[in-house]
């Protein structure tokens, strides 16, 4: 079981209403998109955190449970559902503009957490939104914290720049998860945002010496690099034709927490002990995944029994 703690929200992507633009409501949000993901590549999940009781909440639940996402983690609470305004233009990161304040989803609370999880819970997965605003920030930071050696921790800084008020002091709140986590997946452009003047291999290999067993990159255009004990993988992107790239991280993370799990890898001691073989086709089969999710609008990951009839070629666009 992998537990995926954070925010669900409301994506509002683009979409042609009559003669004009309009945007349509999608379930969307990195954690919950992740959940979704897992949840299609056949590895039993379940959702941690605060939705609202509002019709885009009741929506999101709905979605949950249409994908057999399980829910004993879920709170749900009185203030209204995040909506994420989608703005995406072919070959660069969707832009979003979000509306959060005073959210359930960021309101997620220390009592709102599990005295303990259940045994078959082997990883948990944190990231984005809900480790950017407070208190939701604070909650998951000490649920981290106390389940850190007892269980497999990953994580998705999904860095939203608009979010962090000070630069500096969310680097070093986010070093500090870096600490407590035993994979971390982070984009190109995250990086060059949180380190601009900093090679992707320094900071992977200072997030390692600081804890984290391995760290991913996702490359845009150019695919993926792992950074593992002694070993760096690499692959190439997938060519698709791309609709849009709205989720294509998240389905990316998704793949490679998947790709763990049926290879019975979701803990650290594998972790330490992975090779460059692995790596590269733990690399393959994440893109695969993310691949096809650019291929539908919105964040639409695929069902393991569509990766085996998709054919695809590397060396053009992905996530």
């Amino acid at each position: 079981m992998v537990v995926v703690c954070g925010e669900g929200l409301i994506d509002m992507v683009p979409a042609q209403c009559g003669a004009g633009q309009g945007y349509v409501p999608t379930p969307g949000g990195s954690p919950f998109n992740v959940a979704i993901g897992l949840a299609r590549l056949d590895v039993p999940v379940a959702f941690l955190g605060r939705l609202s009781r509002d019709q885009f909440g009741r929506r999101l639940v709905q979605h949950l449970e249409d994908n057999a996402v399980q829910l004993g983690y879920l709170r749900d609470g009185p203030e209204v559902s995040s909506l994420a305004f989608v703005h995406s233009e072919l070959g660069q990161e969707a832009q979003y503009v979000f509306y959060s304040e005073n959210s359930a989803d960021r309101n997620l609370l220390p009592a709102d957490l599990p005295d303990s999880f259940e045994d078959d819970v082997r990883a948990i997965h944190f990231g984005s939104i809900s480790l950017m605003v407070e208190p939701s920030a604070s909650t998951l930071e000490q649920c981290m914290r106390r389940e850190h050696g007892a269980r497999l921790i990953t994580l998705d800084p999904n860095v939203r720049a608009q979010l962090i008020a000070d630069a500096e002091s969310y680097r070093r709140r986010l070093e500090g998860w870096v600490r407590l986590s035993d994979l971390v997946k982070v984009s190109r452009a995250d990086l060059q945002w949180l380190y601009p003047a900093v090679s992707i291999q320094e900071v992977a290999q200072r997030w390692r010496g600081l804890g984290a067993g391995v760290v991913v990159v996702t490359l845009g255009v150019d695919g993926a690099v792992a950074f593992g004990p002694g070993a760096t993988a690499t692959r190439p992107a997938f060519r698709v034709h791309v609709v849009d790239t709205v989720g294509a991280g998240d389905a990316f993370t998704s793949g490679a927490l998947a790709w763990l799990h049926h290879g019975s890898l979701l803990d650290r001691a594998a972790l330490d002990r992975i090779t460059i073989g692995e790596l590269t086709a733990l690399l393959s089969y994440a893109n695969q995944v993310s691949a096809v999710t650019c291929t539908r609008a919105g964040a639409d990951p695929p069902h393991l029994d569509e990766l085996a009839d998709f054919p695809l070629e590397t060396g053009g666009f992905a996530t």
